[in-house]
């Protein structure tokens, strides 16, 4: 009987310029994801310009952060956790997430994407893990981010972490649904 293992899914930040195409690449399949599903265009969140001047807001100076979710060949568990650190020669690229200052009081998380092959491996929770801990280590008193109501697995994920819904913080997509997580509160992430 033969045994299906589970990849071990590993987080590392992105490092600029080498991961610029793959950041870009990855925000773009985003950005499709939202108008494949839900007829979102990102024009009202500058976008193309983000997009262009990666890492921008998301750069170690500006109190952020960008992270890529990988799947290494060489994976030796079956299970998905975290990790810092270079790309390893044999790396599959399967998900991004950034961090960015939204006040100097808070950050925002932006851009959770997973390639639909790699989703239920556990790398949602391996990069909220690792950008939760980077904005406590940061100074940050809360971590913002919004998500669309349809995307119920993505709000349960949020959920789970111990985000509450909260009032817009800014003018956005009709079906936009808005989080916070106050850092002082330990998130559950189960």
């Amino acid at each position: 009987m033969t045994t299906d293992r589970q990849p071990t899914v590993k987080v590392r930040p992105a490092q600029f310029p080498d991961d610029k195409d793959t950041i870009s690449n990855l925000f773009l399949a985003y950005e499709q994801h939202l108008l494949d599903t839900a007829s979102v265009k990102l024009d009202f969140q500058n976008f193309n310009d983000e997009l262009a001047n990666l890492p921008g807001k998301y750069s170690v100076s500006n109190t952020g952060a960008l992270w890529l979710a990988y799947i290494s060949d060489s994976a030796q568990n079956t299970s998905a956790h975290s990790t810092a650190g270079d790309a390893p020669a044999n790396e599959t690229t399967i998900g991004c997430m950034g961090l960015r200052a939204f006040t100097t009081a808070q950050a925002e998380l932006k851009r959770l994407y997973l390639v639909p092959s790699a989703r239920g491996l556990g790398a949602s929770k391996a990069l909220m893990d690792v950008a939760i801990a980077r904005a406590r280590e940061l100074g940050y008193k809360e971590v913002l981010l919004d998500t669309l109501g349809s995307m119920t697995a993505a709000r349960r994920l949020y959920e789970k972490y111990g985000f509450r819904e909260i009032d817009a913080y800014y003018d956005s997509h009709p079906d936009a649904v808005f989080y916070r997580l106050e850092l002082g509160v330990e998130e559950k992430g189960t």
